[in-house]
């Protein structure tokens, strides 16, 4: 859970910070570029910070654009997969009477957290291997400057790692407990009967002869 929490934040922070890309000018080295899903900022010197949002959706990059909805799906999943997972663990009382009801919400959980982390990996990846692609592109003159990596795009490898990894614990943790088998059952000495005066009697055969 502590995983799954550290990761869905992560994603989180990684969805709306505009540090996917860093571009520094050979120009003017006093300003940074950094760009987001969202916005494109410029960091100068004076630690001043202007920021643009993007234009239009349709004219976004299909990496971004793609990159936008499977970040969104990836936060909402996780909030989903956290939720479930905590009604499904054993200190919630929730569904105490219900063990099985407990393992399906894991596994749901544990699904939910999975798949966000994939859905957070995704893009975060195709961004970064574009980045590689458009830095080493031979076409593009030495002196154009170059776009590189920036702490979103290491943070959301993070988040997906931490996603997919509580996702994948706690399906296992459901998956032991559902095929735990229960303690064999104490053996029982038979039950002994009173007799009228309160005391044990046991029970013998009828009709026994006593032989002497």
């Amino acid at each position: 859970m502590l995983l799954a929490l550290l990761g869905w934040v992560s994603s989180c922070v990684t969805t709306f910070v505009p540090l996917w890309k860093n571009l520094n000018l050979d120009l003017n080295e006093l300003e940074v570029w950094n760009m987001g899903l969202w916005q494109v900022c410029i960091t100068q010197e004076e630690g001043v910070v202007e920021c643009q949002a993007h234009g239009s959706f349709l004219a976004l990059p299909p990496e971004l654009r793609i990159s936008r909805l499977l970040m969104c799906i990836s936060n909402g999943l996780g909030l989903l997969g956290c939720l479930l997972a905590a009604l499904g663990l054993e200190g919630w009382r929730a569904c105490e009477d219900k063990p099985g009801q407990k393992q399906r919400l894991l596994l749901a959980g544990g699904a939910a957290l999975g798949t966000a982390g994939i859905t957070t990996l995704v893009p975060v990846s195709w961004v970064a291997y574009n980045t590689v692609l458009d830095f080493w592109d031979e076409t593009v003159p030495d002196i154009v400057p170059r776009w590189e990596f920036g702490e979103a795009t290491f943070l959301g490898w993070f988040a997906g790692a931490f996603l997919a990894t509580a996702g994948l614990l706690l399906a296992c943790s459901a998956r032991s407990t559902s095929t735990t088998t229960p303690p064999a059952p104490a053996c029982h000495q038979p039950p002994t009967t009173r007799g009228p005066a309160g005391g044990h009697h046991h029970p013998h055969p009828k009709n026994a002869d006593l032989v002497i």
